[in-house]
């Protein structure tokens, strides 16, 4: 066989693998079309009870630990069970099937229908944990979902799988509604289902995101993280340097929402820095940051052997040999400028945090822009403040989609118990990133909506209530 016949069967063969998913989502979507909102709220609770359920989370955990290297197990079941939790609090009463709202007054009726079979494309930093989330809010709209896992997150997704089937038995629902890419898993493969599906999400790497805006069908992708946090001179400094530990270290950086540097206002800079190293922090001198950058970036590109790897792997990788680094929660190294020549001022997944000093809060937001102009424009940053004025200076100043005053940046981007943002694990950055949406995704993103609309009295408005006030101002000639 020639080489150009091997490479159009290899095709063929992709094609038709993923032509028998879709073919099979469609085929159980039909089943459920006419299900009641009692019954769908029952496949969301399903898909929540398979990866909350004592046990399954913790054994997810570990698999994605020990195949995707990526992590810590501890923070992984946590991260688990709170996001789904969290995520079917914000499901549990929110209407999807049928007539959703009827506004009397507008003569509008709004009926809710399925956006059909859901590709969704998931990292290998959540394996678990993403394609659980995101089959809950497709399953609360009636769609059928197929996970496009990576691949070494395949045996993670296809565990939560066998959990996920377990609970839709119970139910009498079709298997099929929730599906996994065969092995292997490989780009050929997630390509061609971004292709053939009706509705795609992209949550992960930039190359995956910008596949899935330019595969043609419609699509929520996410944009990559980097929060920068503010510190200015009226926060509350010790708090300040709790939640961003907290931040810093979960799960070791795997996330887009982890803190991954920090502007100080110089009034403040000391103490604040004294304050993160009371939190385990271990400020690297000028020999140990180029020791850990070496570490860190192999080529100009991110070494994969110190993604999201405990603090001890790291200060292994880059030789840094004084007791305290060795022992250290997460290590800090000084930064001035922004760039590709000064790496650090980008996203890391590392437990490292780039430290900015500024002289006032107005030097600490051009500082911010900066950063987040380099990498993670439009998705989010924070603010440890007690003064309003800068909360507002800044919530009009920053083009973000998410800011967070005085929280964990992690715990809270993504929905919490303790703000009004809703839970997700893919977040959405704007067209300052190249999104569709600012919106952290959600159930209604998977919904279609037929709007009836009904005549109603006319009401036709006088020309002076549009034009009074320019007329009045220009004149009417």
């Amino acid at each position: 066989m020639q080489t150009g016949e091997r490479m159009q069967t290899n095709e063929e063969a992709v094609e038709t693998t993923i032509s028998t998913l879709v073919e099979k989502a469609r085929t159980a979507m039909d089943q459920i079309y006419d299900y009641s909102q009692e019954q769908v709220d029952e496949l969301v609770q399903a898909v929540a009870w398979a990866i909350y359920k004592p046990g399954n989370a913790e054994a997810l955990a570990q698999m994605a630990v020990q195949d995707t290297g990526l992590g810590n197990y501890a923070d992984k079941v946590t991260k688990k069970r709170r996001k789904t939790m969290g995520t079917l609090h914000d499901l549990t009463g929110e209407k999807s099937v049928g007539v959703i709202r009827n506004d009397e007054a507008s003569g509008i009726t709004e009926i809710a229908k399925p956006v059909g079979v859901v590709g969704a494309v998931v990292p290998s930093t959540n394996p678990g944990a993403t394609p659980a989330n995101i089959a809950m809010m497709a399953l609360k709209g009636r769609n059928a979902i197929i996970i496009a896992p990576s691949p070494k997150g395949l045996s993670t997704s296809n565990l939560l799988l066998t959990y996920i089937h377990e609970e839709l038995e119970k139910l009498g629902a079709p298997l099929d509604l929730v599906q996994v890419l065969p092995a292997p898993v490989n780009k050929a493969k997630t390509i061609e289902l971004m292709k053939q599906v009706d509705f795609l999400t992209v949550t992960g790497s930039r190359n995956n995101v910008r596949l899935g805006q330019t595969s043609g069908t419609p699509n929520i992708c996410v944009s990559e993280g980097n929060v920068v946090s503010i510190v200015d001179a009226s926060a509350d400094i010790q708090s300040a340097a709790r939640k961003i530990f907290l931040s810093k270290i979960f799960d070791n950086a795997t996330s887009c929402s982890n803190d991954n540097s920090v502007v100080i206002e110089a009034a403040v800079y000391d103490e604040m820095m004294h304050a993160l190293q009371k939190q385990g922090g271990y400020l690297c001198n000028q020999i140990e940051k180029e020791q850990l950058q070496d570490a860190l970036w192999m080529n100009g590109k991110r070494n994969p052997e110190t993604v999201a790897k405990d603090p001890a792997v790291i200060a292994e990788a880059a030789s840094l040999q004084n007791p305290q680094a060795e022992k250290a929660s997460f290590f800090m190294v000084e930064e001035t400028g922004v760039g590709e020549q000064y790496p650090f001022s980008g996203e890391k997944l590392a437990v490292v945090l780039t430290i900015y000093k500024a002289k006032d809060f107005n030097d600490a937001i051009q500082i911010t822009k900066g950063i987040l102009s380099y990498h993670g424009r439009g998705h989010s940053c924070g603010l440890h403040t007690s003064t309003e004025k800068h909360i507002e200076q800044i919530g009009l100043e920053m083009d973000v989609c998410r800011l967070l005053i005085n929280q964990v940046q992690v715990a809270g981007n993504g929905g919490s118990f303790d703000n009004g943002l809703n839970f997700t694990l893919s977040m959405g950055g704007g067209t300052w990133a190249g999104n569709n949406t600012c919106d952290n995704l959600s159930y209604k993103h998977f919904l279609n909506i037929t709007k009836v609309a009904r005549l109603i009295p006319e009401v036709v408005p006088p020309e002076e209530e549009l034009w009074g006030s320019y007329w009045k101002k220009y004149g009417r000639h």
